[in-house]
């Protein structure tokens, strides 16, 4: 009963987390319909990585350095909104500029760039840090466990959100990669008004 209590809760705790990853899944879809099977991997790992990466090193922070990590949460809401508003206008403007370009499809424009997924990584799973928090009475093994699995719910649903943008990239053509912007400034603001206002 508790192992199924364990793996109930970190599944649960993953979907909760992954949510922002999947909506930026969701927007590189748009931005490149024609992402291929390796970048969509790429994408899918990075977000994982970080969503099992986070809650360790939370977990790690309640167990060593407290006072400096609970002075640090604070800043949290406003570097996820300026990393996700920097990557999403970037987003916006070379989507508006293909829209006055009527459309004209330059393939390595939507390429992700390496610094760009690292960006969009961090942002997404910046406020993981705080399960630290929830984990904390936890050993090393099951917090390394319960980080893995939140690893792999991140991975399945950044990869439907990704195969989700991919579908609907096509059929929206030019304005794909505005509304991925859009998506992605939202995510921003919606991170930093939950932090900071509630």
């Amino acid at each position: 009963m508790q192992l199924f209590l364990f793996l109930f809760n970190s599944i649960l705790l993953g979907v909760g987390l992954a949510m922002d990853a999947f909506s930026v899944s969701l927007a590189n879809g748009l931005n490149n319909p024609k992402m291929n099977k390796g970048t969509m991997l790429k994408i899918a790992g990075v977000f994982a990585g970080f969503q099992f990466l986070m809650p360790m090193i939370g977990w790690i922070c309640i167990h060593t350095i407290v006072n400096i990590f609970k002075s640090f949460q604070k800043f949290i809401p406003w570097i996820a909104l300026a990393l996700l508003a920097f990557i999403g206008g970037k987003m916006l403007i070379e989507g508006i500029k293909d829209v006055k370009n009527k459309g004209c499809e330059a393939e390595d424009k939507h390429e992700l760039s390496v610094g760009a997924l690292m960006v969009q990584g961090v942002a997404t799973s910046i406020d993981a840090l705080s399960v630290g928090f929830t984990i904390s009475d936890y050993n090393l093994l099951k917090a390394t466990s319960a980080g893995i699995i939140i690893g792999v719910v991140t991975f399945v649903i950044c990869m439907c959100g990704i195969l989700i943008g991919r579908k609907f990239g096509t059929k929206l053509a030019g304005w794909a990669s505005v509304l991925g912007g859009i998506i992605l400034i939202g995510i921003g603001l919606e991170i930093f008004i939950s932090g900071v206002f509630f």
